[in-house]
């Protein structure tokens, strides 16, 4: 997006600047006027720069404030699932716990019950 609103903004001064001498080459009017239409051309060139400025401002506002909130959203889910991982991984433990002291447990009572 920046990189577009540059583009924008030089091009926006480099044609007005194109236009000025344009305008100055082919002016039929005195000297004095001309600088005056140039003034009145600057003028209107900067608050169309300082609009265009202040609308693109918002923008980035309004998507800074989007990527706050789709950071923080980010982080909460990540810790979500970081704690369901860790939870997931003690029932598995446990789990595999009970069935090894099971199985244990049945080779020690065959043990118990072989003739020997």
């Amino acid at each position: 997006m920046s990189e577009g609103n540059g583009g924008f903004f030089k091009g926006l001064f480099i044609g007005g600047l194109i236009g000025a001498v344009i305008g100055i080459l082919y002016a039929p009017k005195s000297g004095k006027e001309t600088r005056e239409e140039l003034a009145r051309q600057a003028d209107e060139i900067i608050t169309k720069a300082k609009e265009d400025f202040e609308k693109n401002k918002e923008t980035y506002e309004k998507e800074l404030k989007r990527f706050e909130n789709m950071e923080s959203s980010v982080e909460n889910k990540i810790e979500e699932f970081t704690h369901q991982s860790a939870e997931a991984v003690q029932d598995r433990t446990k789990r595999l716990k009970k069935a090894m002291h099971a199985g244990i447990d049945a080779y020690h009572e065959k043990q118990k019950k072989k003739p020997f």
